[in-house]
């Protein structure tokens, strides 16, 4: 009786080790996913949970990489190098009318500003009036103009647009004064208002976002829960941004996001959220849908929820 007693205790605990191991091996099988960026705040978040560990916390691997051009990451997203990315509503869009099968997941918190040049003048938007503003045409940067001249009472018909595709060729000309105004993300805006450019006005003031995080559809039905572990992950790096200051992130504002350092020292951070789907009777990707509508950059018969997942943030 005795050796039936231990040989059964024995057993529970081989048993028990097996289970462990193979809850070990579950949680190593969530397969990992790439997101590609560009130095920009939006991704901010990720770039704190991967320096704080959070990925790790919540079991799952994530790779970010990094692009100097919209054309690079996209090209990467749609030959299946990445799985995802940190975009603008408006390339989203467009990728989706072109015939790649991706979704937008979730908003971003990153601002475009509209920036008059230091010897411009041009003290305020109403003042673009019949100036050159560089813009890359059909993209965030040519919506965010629009917007912008709307917002003063002008159309794209009052200003001389000037297309400058690559944004350091966009801020090297406003910092040699050989353009009135141009959109900039950051760092560039910051710096140039270092340099003395006049911020007009910002998109989010405006109550506009226009980035957000896409997956391809690929991704979603065979990673769906990492990305929601991913998500977890971006919240805690939400939490952590809105409990520190700048001086707590300056190493990844300058490493990452190309911030000059004075400049770092020096910048507000945007109050981030946490993850949240975009919906599709928001403003801003209803603004978007209908601009490339009236530019005939995709049919009438786009669909706004064709584009969205709300899934996956829960």
């Amino acid at each position: 009786m005795r050796y039936i007693t231990i040989f059964a205790v024995l057993s529970a605990i081989i048993l028990f080790s097996a289970c462990s191991s193979n809850k070990k091996q579950e949680s190593k099988e969530v397969p990992a996913i790439t997101i590609g960026v560009m130095p920009s705040m939006d991704y901010l978040p990720l770039a704190v949970a991967q320096r704080e560990g959070y990925f790790e916390k919540h079991e799952v691997k994530v790779n970010i990489e990094k692009f100097l051009s919209a054309n690079q990451r996209d090209i990467a997203f749609q030959s299946g190098t990445v799985d995802g990315g940190v975009t603008d509503y408006t390339s989203a869009a467009l990728l989706k009318a072109g015939g790649f099968d991706m979704k937008l997941t979730s908003k971003c918190q990153a601002p475009f500003y509209i920036v008059a040049s230091a010897q411009s003048g041009i003290n305020n938007l109403s003042e673009l009036k019949g100036k050159k503003i560089a813009v890359s045409q059909n993209t965030v940067i040519d919506f965010c103009v629009d917007m912008a001249l709307t917002n003063a009472g002008l159309t794209a018909n009052d200003v001389e647009k000037i297309e400058i595709n690559k944004i350091p060729d966009r801020f090297e000309m406003l910092r040699n004064n050989k353009i009135d105004a141009t959109g900039l993300p950051n760092p560039f805006a910051l710096i140039a208002a270092s340099e003395g450019g006049k911020l007009l006005v910002s998109m989010d003031s405006l109550k506009y976002t226009v980035t957000g995080i896409v997956f391809s559809q690929s991704a979603m039905d065979t990673k769906g829960e990492a990305i929601k572990k991913m998500y977890a992950a971006y919240n805690d790096g939400v939490a952590y941004l809105n409990s520190h200051t700048v001086a707590d992130v300056k190493d990844i504002l300058v490493k990452d996001l190309k911030f000059p350092e004075p400049v770092a020292e020096k910048v507000t951070l945007p109050k981030y959220t946490n993850a949240q789907p975009v919906l599709v009777n928001d403003k801003d990707i209803q603004a978007v849908i209908t601009w490339l509508s009236d530019k005939k950059l995709i049919n009438d018969s786009f669909k706004v929820e064709d584009l969205i997942n709300d899934q996956l943030t829960q």
